[in-house]
């Protein structure tokens, strides 16, 4: 049995730009400031492209891994396409990479991640960008927005970021540390609603197939209906027949990967999210005591951990890689977690041991967590190396 590591203080870094405020940041070739993005400039003629780029971002640190995320819309038949390089000093040390082409509907055109980008430099691993040879410390992100030359709209982005990410731990992480109140946290569990993706199993091969693999859009749906933003029920009335959750079907067509072949594409499920009024991104945290902050400001988090059965207690199943909602915490500072993985929706809640659930979700991911909720409701204050 592996034995749970204390948490590690590491390198990360998130950087967010919310559009149209800081477009003036980047530079826009065909856009024009819409009203709640940037969109394409002059819709009603055949323009049918145009991109953002951003300024570079410059982390202080050797970056390893870059996750970008953003929030779009993108009306049918249009899609986005979201690229990545390092950079370092005064310019460049990578070409592009593209880490996807979006849609928010898959009717024209399929949202899929880009396998087989690898060169000296670096190489795309699906949704995150992994440093080779190059020396990085920094990131730069260009997103260029397309629409079919016959479409009446096209699309808008919402906001585009990244988080970078050293490439190892640079000592021991405070407890509770980072600013964090944990007497604010401990002992205040969250009410979002209990969804067990069991309860599909077998259901829609084509999409992943329930069951084992939709892990992350039940997390994803979870939360949203946690904050009244899901989608209309006229949005999944073509889940036909309904079955247990039709909202969690339309989640896992809409958040689907079709190079990846499954739903678990991190951002495309904060894309997702996104798509329902929420402000969403990919981050990814240092210890559960900078989650602890997260739940004394009433956000629960989407956290993605590994395991073996029998290392964390509570959590009886192997797992290369799964998504749960940390809804909050025990007087004595043990995580409570949505389970998805639960046989039913009654079994979903769950506490399980802090140091070992700590170090699962760290060695698993690297800390990865999906932070969704409204722009009214503000984040908690970031530490000093902000990762949000």
């Amino acid at each position: 049995m592996t034995i749970a590591a204390p948490p590690t203080r590491r390198d990360i870094a998130y950087r967010g730009f919310h559009l149209p405020a800081d477009t003036t940041a980047g530079t826009a070739d065909g856009l024009h400031a819409a009203e709640r993005g940037l969109g394409l400039r002059d819709a009603d003629q055949p323009v049918s492209r145009g991109t953002w780029t951003s300024p570079p971002v410059r982390v202080g640190f050797a970056v390893a891994e870059v996750v970008p995320s953003w929030t779009a819309d993108a009306p049918d038949g249009c899609w986005i396409e979201v690229e990545l390089r390092g950079w370092h000093d005064d310019g460049p040390s990578t070409g592009w990479y593209l880490l996807a082409r979006w849609a928010a509907d898959d009717r024209a055109v399929q949202r899929t991640s880009v396998p087989g980008q690898r060169d000296g430099d670096a190489r795309v691993d699906t949704d995150t960008l992994i440093v080779g040879g190059a020396t990085v410390t920094g990131w730069q992100a260009r997103v260029t927005l397309c629409r079919p030359a016959d479409s009446p709209t096209g699309p808008v982005l919402r906001s585009i970021g990244a988080v970078a990410t050293g490439p190892t731990p640079t000592g021991l992480a405070d407890e509770p540390g980072y600013g964090a109140d944990p007497a604010a946290a401990r002992g205040r569990v969250l009410d979002v609603p209990r969804y067990s993706q069991r309860l599909h199993a077998g259901q829609y091969p084509q999409w992943g197939g329930g069951g084992d693999s939709w892990c992350s859009p039940t997390c994803t749906s979870m939360v949203l209906a946690y904050w009244g933003a899901g989608p209309t029920p006229e949005r999944y009335a073509w889940v036909e027949p309904p079955g247990p959750r039709p909202v969690v079907v339309h989640a896992a067509r809409h958040c689907y990967d079709h190079a990846y072949a499954g739903a678990g594409n991190w951002p495309f499920n904060t894309a997702y999210a996104g798509l329902h009024g929420v402000d969403a991104f990919v981050t990814r945290l240092r210890s559960l005591a900078e989650a602890e902050a997260f739940i004394a400001a009433g956000i629960p988090l989407i956290v993605s951990a590994a395991f073996r059965a029998g290392e964390v207690p509570g959590l009886p199943y192997d797992t290369r890689g799964h998504l749960m909602v940390l809804v909050g915490f025990t007087a004595d500072g043990d995580p409570v977690l949505n389970d998805p993985y639960a046989p039913d929706d009654d079994s979903v809640r769950r506490a399980v041991p802090r140091q070992r659930f700590e170090a699962a979700w760290q060695r698993g991911s690297g800390g990865v967590a999906y932070v969704l909720r409204p722009a009214s409701v503000p984040l908690p204050p970031p530490p000093a190396q902000p990762n949000w």
